[in-house]
């Protein structure tokens, strides 16, 4: 036997040493995604557009309306009649931050209610364009989540833990099913905040990074300037572009056997993702072909919504053309939420203004292109308000333990209202729902097992709703 016998051919080499620079790069691009240890469950016949879900879904994608900050329940959704009748009066609750049982005054909402459509359901005067649409929406009055501050309470909405590095919902619902246009993200979030969570409440996690949220935009930032960052290369001609990307493939293929060769091929399906973007993705932030009537039935040209409209116009524009995953967000930039209102509860009605006209205009639309009947439309923050007064009277804390939330089309019941918080809309009491029990009924609509969707990684599966969650199946039409 020759030493000879233990060198690498020349083949081999050439092999190495082509993909060796390349492969230290691409390895820092992939080190803990763990791809090999993704769940056998989905079965993946034709790449990432043709996974196969559990059970046949009544919704195929999700459009997110988040209301960053927590809207008050008892002030919009969840009438409340001894709210009314008990102003001022002081009342023993207990409160969820000191977790203590403590006399509180009791502060009636600041808005009337009136009942609406043919099934009755309560509206308050801060949603008058909303209220038309009740015959519309699924109301869930007895939410209850983890979290009392921000941070935490946001970082569980999206990814169903309050502290740990999770994948967000959007990303789950990716790695399950896929994107329906080959050609965009399969989840986009249209001026996400860059506190409480910030870009981790659109991250992968530790799922493969071709699920990570497209970022469109950030809160704050002039809603006419929004758009993916980075999409064209204006200095190599796209002949160019194509040769290298077809180097780029060559170049890895070489190392076809590799054990990191599943991963490779996940990342140079992003690049070539992002190619195809360049001519695709432009057009979903561009309303220029929209018609007047339109935009006008999104408020768009108002003032005051203005801008949340331009947000829910390209949610549609996205939803139409095939991205599965779309959040829209009502948020400030930084750790200043829109409907944290702590000492000024009147600002509720300007917060309302920005977002009543928009999501009616995006519901009617929806409904007026058959979009509706398979689009989940989802309402909701964080978590509610309390029904005590705060700061003198004149605001409300952060309420965990019973809130508000709606759904819209998407295989959910019509003009129905399920749960009841107790007679001062404080807490939960009546079919109680969970943040994990919510997230468990947004995959079964969409065809997915909450308790089959897992992923190892570190010697365990993971699942969005971790150990938890219940599919509330009396929301299903």
């Amino acid at each position: 036997m020759n030493v000879s016998d233990f060198l690498p051919t020349r083949r081999q080499m050439l092999q190495q040493v082509a993909c060796g620079f390349g492969s230290i790069a691409m390895a820092d691009l992939l080190h803990a995604q763990g791809d090999k240890d993704a769940s056998k469950d989905l079965k993946v016949p034709g790449g990432v557009e043709s996974i196969v879900p559990h059970h046949a879904p009544k919704a195929k994608r999700v459009i997110f309306l988040f209301m960053q900050g927590g809207p008050s329940h008892v002030d919009t959704f969840d009438y409340k009649e001894r709210l009314f009748k008990e102003d001022k009066k002081l009342l023993k609750f207990r409160v969820a931050r000191s977790r203590k049982i403590t006399p509180e005054k009791v502060m009636k909402p600041l808005w009337d209610f009136n009942r609406y459509g043919e099934t009755g359901q309560w509206v308050s005067d801060l949603f008058p364009h909303m209220a038309q649409h009740v015959d519309d929406l699924c109301f869930i009055h007895s939410m209850h989540t983890n979290g009392v501050a921000h941070g935490p309470a946001t970082l569980f909405l999206h990814t169903g833990a309050t502290n740990l590095v999770r994948p967000s919902m959007g990303s789950w619902v990716i790695y399950g099913l896929g994107s329906e246009n080959k050609n965009l993200p399969g989840f986009m979030t249209i001026q996400p905040s860059m506190g409480n969570g910030g870009p981790r409440n659109y991250s992968h996690g530790f799922l493969p990074a071709r699920v990570q949220g497209t970022p469109i935009g950030r809160a704050g930032q002039p809603v006419q300037q929004v758009g993916i960052n980075n999409l064209n290369n204006d200095l190599i001609p796209p002949e160019l572009q194509n040769h290298q990307r077809d180097l780029l493939r060559s170049l890895n293929s070489v190392q076809s056997g590799s054990e990191m060769t599943d991963r490779v091929e996940a990342v140079i399906k992003s690049f070539e993702l992002a190619f195809r973007m360049q001519t695709h993705a432009p057009g979903l932030t561009d309303l220029g072909s929209e018609s007047q009537s339109t935009l006008e039935s999104y408020g768009i040209g108002q003032k005051e919504t203005e801008v949340f409209g331009r947000q829910c116009l390209m949610a549609r524009r996205m939803a139409e053309a095939g991205v599965r995953f779309i959040q829209v967000n009502y948020a400030d930039n930084g750790d200043n939420p829109r409907w944290d209102q702590h000492s000024n509860m009147p600002l509720h009605m300007k917060h309302a203004k920005a977002v009543d006209k928009p999501v009616a205009g995006l519901l009617q639309d929806l409904k007026a292109r058959g979009l509706l009947e398979d689009t989940l439309v989802w309402w909701g923050g964080e978590f509610g308000r309390n029904p005590f007064a705060q700061n003198k009277g004149t605001g409300r804390d952060h309420n965990p333990d019973g809130f508000t939330i709606w759904l819209a089309g998407g295989g959910v019941k019509a003009g129905f209202a399920h749960g009841e918080t107790d007679e001062y809309g404080h807490t939960a009491v009546i079919n109680r729902v969970h943040m994990h029990d919510l997230h468990a009924t947004v995959l079964h609509l969409l065809g997915l097992d909450h308790e089959r969707l897992t992923y190892r990684y570190a010697g365990r599966d993971f699942r969005l709703t971790d150990v938890h969650g219940h599919v509330v199946q009396d929301v299903m039409a």
